[in-house]
């Protein structure tokens, strides 16, 4: 699941084009590919424009012109994000983690689970290598969950040497989480 790094203000696609083509070496951009339709802003890491392309009659000829274009985040992928365990799984990553867990129990049709998912991501870069941070699909996994008494989501639980140690029902915010976190460092 994707978050909002940062909010910039860009103009329109076609202003990119005009400034590639009147300063091909803009700092601002830069070209990337032969005949691909995409720009890397070079001060915001990561991003990058794509512009699509659509046929358009000018005067009596027929040319290839880019319309509109789309901002990318490259850096989605990279970013550290709490792995998903299954019911396969949860003894060897949980269970018998030598750092403290944290499991986040979701399913995808919650609508407070993708509220706190990106709060989840945000800990788990906060506090990577002190703590282990997994996401349990209690669709996919229901012998777990039911296990834990899961009975409301999303249930947040901490786990230190295979026990449960604390647990947080509902999307709470980011500071909530961070003082539960806190207690088992």
């Amino acid at each position: 699941m994707a978050g909002v790094l940062e909010t910039i203000a860009v103009p329109r696609a076609s202003a990119f084009l005009l400034s590639a083509r009147l300063v091909p070496n803009a700092d601002s951009l830069s070209f990337s590919g032969r005949r691909s339709s995409v720009f890397n802003f070079s001060q915001f890491r990561g991003l990058k424009v794509q512009l699509s392309r659509s046929s358009v009659s000018l005067s009596s000829r027929s040319d290839s012109v880019r319309r509109g274009g789309r901002i990318v985040c490259e850096a989605q992928e990279t970013a550290v994000t709490a792995a998903a365990v299954t019911d396969k799984t949860w003894k060897s990553l949980v269970i018998e983690s030598d750092l403290p867990v944290l499991v986040e129990f979701w399913a995808p049709w919650c609508g407070p689970c993708r509220m706190i998912h990106p709060i989840i991501n945000e800990l788990a870069q906060e506090y990577a290598g002190k703590f282990k941070f997994f996401q349990l699909n209690t669709d996919e996994s229901p012998s777990t969950a039911s296990e834990y008494g899961i009975r409301s989501i999303p249930t947040v639980m901490i786990f230190k040497n295979g026990e449960k140690k604390d647990t947080v029902i509902g999307a709470v915010p980011k500071a909530t989480l961070a003082t539960s976190i806190e207690k088992f460092l």
